[in-house]
C-alpha cells in the first residue's frame, strides 16, 4: 500500500474522530448550559418543611392541625373538611371543575392544590391571604363553602375534651388556647408539611444529568426558550407573583368564567383580570385547569398559556415536549394517615342544613 493511501486514511479516520468528539462533548456543553440555566431559573422542592415566621411547628401542633383539617365538624352542615376540596390523596385538590360546598352550592373559582402551597407568596387565586393561616380561616366562614361561625367552631372544639387537651399542648403559654387564630395556626403547620420533593425535575437540578429524558429535556428547553418560565419559575414553578390573563390574546369566556381576578381585592385598574399563577408541581394530578376549571387536558391548557401570554403557536410536537417535561415535576406525595378524630359529646353542635 503506498504512503499516499495511508496518508489519505489516517486523515480520514482523524476527521472521523474529531466529529465524534465534537458531537460527544457538543452535546455535553450543551446538556450542562441547559441545567446550569434551569438552576438558575429553578429551585427544587426541600426536603423538610418549611419554618413558619411566628408559628414554630411542634409535633402536637402538627398533629392537631391534621385533626382539624380532616375534621368535618368545622363546618356547618358536619358534612365538608379542608380535606372535601383540598384532598391530599388526589394532588391536593378535589378534580372539580368549582368546589362543591354547603347546600351543594358551587364555589366560584378551581380549587388549587394544598401540596406545596407554603411556598406561594400568598393564598388564593387572587392573594386575597397573605399566609396559610389566614387562607384556613377563609373556607370556614364562606357561605358557599363551610358556611360557619368562628364562634360555633370554638363552641364544637371546646365541646371535646381531646381537643382542648391537645390546644393546650400545642399552645402551652396561653390561658385559654381554644381560638379561631389557634385553629388556622395548627392547619397552618400542618399544611406546610405537604410538600413533594424528588421529583425527577428536583434530581435534575440536584445535578443528576441521567433523571430527565431526552425528550423532557426538549421540553425543558422550549419552557424556558419560550418564556413560560416568566410566570413559572423559582421553588414551586409558579405561585410567586400576579400576572394578567392574555396579555397578547384574551383567552375564551368560557376560561375567563368573567372573573376579573386580583382586581377584586385591590380595585386597581392594573390588576384587572390578574391572577397569582398557579404552581406547575405535579400539575398532571390536578385537573382541571385555571381559576374557572374549564380546561381537562394538559397539553390544551399549555397551548391556551402559550396563544394567551406569548402570543406564540407551539406546534403539536413541541407541546407534547412541554407536558413531558411538566410532568417530570410531579415529586413523592406526602403520605398522610387519616387521624382518629376525637368522639363528640353532648356539647358539641349538632349539623345544620340550611
Amino acid at each position: 500500500m503506498n504512503t499516499s493511501l495511508l496518508s489519505r486514511r489516517a486523515n480520514l479516520l482523524h476527521v472521523i474522530f474529531a466529529a465524534a468528539m465534537f458531537l460527544t462533548f457538543g452535546t455535553a456543553n450543551a446538556q450542562d448550559a441547559l441545567m446550569k440555566e434551569a438552576q438558575a431559573t429553578f429551585k427544587p422542592i426541600p426536603s423538610k418543611a418549611p419554618v413558619i415566621k411566628g408559628n414554630p411547628a411542634t409535633p402536637v401542633k402538627v398533629e392537631l392541625g391534621k385533626m382539624l383539617y380532616f375534621d368535618p365538624r368545622l363546618s356547618k352542615s358536619g358534612f365538608i373538611s379542608c380535606n372535601s376540596c383540598h384532598n391530599v390523596g388526589m394532588g391536593g385538590m378535589d378534580y372539580q371543575k368549582t368546589s362543591t360546598g354547603h347546600g351543594w352550592k358551587q364555589g366560584p373559582r378551581n380549587a388549587p392544590t394544598v401540596l406545596n402551597s407554603v411556598f406561594n407568596v400568598a393564598q388564593f387565586w387572587d392573594g386575597r391571604a397573605k399566609d396559610l393561616a389566614e387562607q384556613a380561616k377563609g373556607p370556614v366562614q364562606a357561605g358557599v363553602e363551610m358556611n360557619n361561625t368562628p364562634e360555633n367552631v370554638v363552641k364544637t372544639l371546646n365541646s371535646m375534651p381531646q381537643y382542648i387537651t391537645m390546644f393546650k399542648q400545642a399552645f402551652p403559654k396561653e390561658k385559654d388556647p381554644v381560638t379561631f387564630d389557634n385553629m388556622a395556626k395548627a392547619i397552618e403547620v400542618f399544611e406546610a408539611t405537604l410538600i413533594t420533593p424528588n421529583s425527577r425535575f428536583d434530581k435534575y437540578l440536584k445535578g443528576d444529568s441521567k433523571a430527565l429524558s431526552a425528550n423532557e429535556k426538549k421540553g425543558l428547553k422550549l419552557f424556558m426558550d419560550n418564556g413560560c418560565a416568566g410566570c413559572h419559575s423559582g421553588v414551586n414553578m409558579g405561585g410567586d407573583g400576579y400576572y394578567t390573563m392574555g396579555v397578547m390574546e384574551k383567552p375564551a369566556e368560557a376560561i375567563m368564567a368573567g372573573d376579573t381576578g386580583r382586581f377584586k381585592v385591590t380595585e386597581a385598574k392594573d390588576d384587572e383580570f390578574s391572577f397569582k399563577s398557579p404552581s406547575l408541581r405535579n400539575i398532571d394530578l390536578t385537573p382541571p385547569y385555571f381559576h374557572s376549571g374549564a380546561i381537562w387536558s394538559l397539553k390544551e391548557a399549555i397551548q391556551v398559556m402559550n396563544t394567551s401570554q406569548l402570543g406564540s403557536k407551539m406546534s403539536d410536537a413541541d407541546l407534547t415536549l412541554v407536558e413531558a417535561f411538566l410532568k417530570s415535576a410531579t415529586g413523592v406525595q406526602p403520605k398522610v394517615v387519616h387521624p382518629v378524630l376525637p368522639a363528640p359529646t353532648d356539647a358539641t353542635l349538632k349539623p345544620a342544613l340550611d
